[in-house]
């Protein structure tokens, strides 16, 4: 049963409330439910709080132009409202941002943080091709960039084989304001400086994933982020692109599963460790 802050953003909440709690970051155009796939398995044995990024899902519009700050300033938000002082955080692409920009606000109050397939800094092409999608959202909405992004974030094979999954999360995304889309697709092409090498330097148990066909978020940046990040975990998910957590949930919630143990029971018989 979704819930709802003062601010609008709405959010679930799942697992036992005694237990350590794991707060779930979506992507660009997406929704907590793109989450429905690693919460059952994780909220087994952790609270799981998921919720909608302003000016997706349910929640309200942005109440100031979108930047990785307003983002970081909702989830500080929410965990207040639920009274969560300290949290685990899992961010996938801009909810991966959003996460490592969080850390820096408010080092005290994540305790680890995993990021799935999130940019690093860009080659000059790579950020004239956002771009240029940023520019096309602005003209004609999530629309205009909804099937090239179902390309780049599913391997075909898995495309071709599964028509209601693509139909579910092209529904996710073009289902986002097309006033607003542009605007947070922005903060995905522009917000990168602000959370590379960062002062002073994140230090706190990390997890980072991507996949070797993820073009955009691809093994290089992946590795940028966790050389940042002292003792920080790499894992490259063979044969996955951009939305592996939909293509192959096991192939994230397990390595998920095994990197929490080992953050919250010490337990390393099951982890990942070092570069996979």
């Amino acid at each position: 049963m979704p819930l709802r802050t003062a601010n609008g953003t709405v959010y679930e909440r799942f697992g036992p409330k005694a237990a350590p709690t794991i707060v779930f970051l979506h992507g660009l155009g997406l929704n907590r439910h793109a989450w429905q796939w690693q919460i059952p398995v994780l909220a087994t044995d952790y609270q799981a709080v998921c919720y909608d990024l302003f000016g997706h899902g349910q929640s309200a519009d942005p109440p100031a132009p979108p930047s990785l700050q307003l983002f970081s300033t909702q989830l500080a938000d929410l965990l207040d409202h639920c009274g969560l002082a300290q949290v685990a955080l899992v961010g996938f692409s801009l909810g991966g941002m959003i996460a490592r920009r969080f850390v820096q606000d408010h080092p005290d109050r994540a305790v680890a943080m995993a990021v799935l397939h999130s940019p690093h800094t860009r080659s000059a092409a790579a950020q004239a091709a956002i771009m240029a999608r940023v520019q096309a959202a602005r003209l004609a909405g999530p629309a205009a960039t909804v099937e090239a992004a179902l390309e780049r974030w599913f391997t075909e094979p898995y495309r071709v084989a599964n028509p209601q999954q693509m139909d579910l999360v092209r529904g996710w995304v073009t289902a986002n304001a097309p006033a607003i889309y542009h605007q947070i697709y922005q903060v995905l092409a522009d917000g990168v400086a602000e959370i590379v090498a960062p002062e002073p330097a994140l230090r706190l148990p990390t997890l980072v994933i991507t996949g070797d066909e993820d073009f955009g978020n691809g093994p290089k940046m992946a590795a940028a982020i966790a050389d940042e990040i002292a003792g920080a975990q790499l894992l490259i998910l063979k044969g996955l692109r951009h939305m592996a957590l939909a293509e192959d949930p096991a192939a994230i919630y397990q390595p998920l599963r095994a990197f929490f143990r080992q953050v919250f029971n010490g337990d390393d018989g099951d982890s990942t460790s070092g570069r996979l």
